[in-house]
């Protein structure tokens, strides 16, 4: 056994162990990272939404801090393998699998979390009431109800505070104690620079007059101001938790740079419940078990250790799905098994090569190198188109309606870059670990044999 052979050989045991590791965890743990399995809307159900930019003047730049903004919010939901991405130039897509709350997860999303407290000119508003301000005199026409129009909804009132001067640092989660015991769900806050300066003048020569607190132009609440605040901060009292944590999460993770409406929003059902899961699988590892059949009756051993390094394929594979991580949808596991077939095929062209040079008079060694690099060009060529293939689907996958086909590209596209390791460096360090045994009358256990030497001809008299 050669150095370089033992080299291959303790790099396959590692990477192999490692691949093992991951995907046999007793605690879905792995350094510190999670490594738990990850399931898209078609196995395991959510909602989808497309939401759309309502001003045509935006920069790029915006919009990508929009989605990086919207992103935020739904990672506090606690939802699991959310997908958050740019689509065309003026929207975003988000598909949040598992969601217990569908209506929440749309109206954390709606929001633009622009924050106001206004002068209502001693009314006390009711909740939920949508308003003019100074700073925002237009609502957007997508976010009124049908009966209300732009100048039916009163006067415009004077804004106290900006909500760029919001301190996000601030905003918690908290509880206000009544006048007669319990407590409310509540939000605190807290504003800096000029906002804080004017809420402060304002509550200070407004004691005993309402205040309202306006997010997005809809009158959250109208509290008396008891005190002044002084250092621009206070709470925010609302009618339940759920409340409490939506505006929490528009408040907290930042206001959007550019206003956006939802074009589209649609719940999505599993397709593909774990009981069909658990028969895909079955369905897999027959299949998988047919084709080791195969290769073993027509190549024997090179057949045999194809079958043990595709075996090691699928343990790495699926090590790296769960390690960077990525979410498996049904067009994704239909991206892994034809990448499965991917290389077989690279064994096949291997093992085709061997027995041609072999039957030409080559020793054994000598042909298996050979076999290797005749056979290199087109499991090159055919690896590179397929990635190819895969890079334009990944992109195209960026529209709406299509991201599901991302799935697909990526995992035939790791498949196939793993598929080259495999056929490459594990199939050909066991044919080389092998080479030494082989003998004429072991020809048969390795599938090969030699072209009869042609007969040659004699003169008749």
């Amino acid at each position: 056994m050669r150095s370089r052979e033992l080299t291959s050989l303790v790099l396959i045991i590692l990477v192999t162990g490692l691949a093992i590791w991951i995907n046999w965890s007793p605690n879905e743990n792995f350094f510190g990272r999670d490594v738990r399995i990850r399931l898209g809307l078609d196995l395991q159900g959510g909602i989808q939404v497309l939401l759309r930019t309502a001003e045509t003047d935006f920069s790029r730049d915006e919009l990508e801090t929009a989605r990086g903004v919207i992103e935020r919010r739904v990672n506090a939901l606690g939802v699991g393998e959310t997908v958050v991405q740019l689509a065309g130039g003026d929207r975003i897509i988000v598909e949040l699998p598992g969601v217990d709350n569908p209506e929440q997860a749309v109206e954390t999303l709606r929001g633009t979390g622009r924050l106001e407290f206004i002068d209502s000119q001693g009314q006390y508003l009711p909740t939920g009431m949508l308003v003019r301000t100074s700073s925002s005199p237009n609502p957007l026409l997508t976010e009124l109800e049908p009966v209300e129009r732009v100048e039916e909804l009163g006067p415009v009132f004077q804004s106290i505070t900006d909500g760029a001067d919001l301190d996000t640092g601030a905003v918690q989660p908290a509880f206000s104690q009544g006048a007669i015991g319990g407590s409310r769900p509540a939000v605190s806050f807290a504003f800096r620079g000029e906002s804080a300066r004017s809420l402060a003048s304002f509550t200070a020569r407004s004691v005993g007059q309402p205040m309202c607190i306006v997010l997005d132009n809809r009158i959250v609440s109208c509290p008396q101001i008891n005190a002044a605040l002084t250092d621009g901060s206070g709470i925010i009292e609302v009618n339940s938790e759920i409340d409490r944590d939506n505006i929490l999460n528009q408040l907290k993770y930042g206001a959007l740079p550019v206003p956006l409406v939802i074009e589209t929003s649609r719940s999505v059902t599993a397709t593909l419940g774990q009981e069909s899961v658990a028969t895909s699988v079955v369905a897999g590892i027959v299949g998988l078990t047919i084709v080791a059949i195969f290769m073993v009756i027509f190549y024997r051993l090179p057949g045999l250790l194809a079958t043990v390094a595709l075996l090691i394929y699928t343990l790495i594979s699926f090590a790296i799905y769960r390690y960077i991580p990525i979410t498996l949808t049904l067009p994704g596991i239909a991206g892994f098994i034809l990448s499965i077939g991917l290389a077989v095929d690279a064994n096949i062209l291997i093992f085709s090569r061997l027995r041609e040079e072999y039957r030409r008079g080559r020793e054994i060694r000598n042909a298996l190198e050979r076999g290797f690099q005749e056979s290199w060009s087109a499991i090159r060529d055919s690896s590179v188109s397929t990635l190819i293939t895969c890079i334009v689907l990944f992109l195209f996958g960026t529209s709406f309606g299509v991201s599901i086909i991302q799935g697909f590209a990526l995992t035939l596209g790791l498949g196939v870059i793993v598929s080259l390791f495999t056929a490459i460096v594990i199939t050909r360090t066991f044919l080389r670990l092998m080479a030494p045994f082989f003998s004429e009358e072991r020809s048969w256990i390795f599938g090969l044999e030699r072209r009869p030497a042609p007969v040659a001809a004699t003169a008749s008299s």
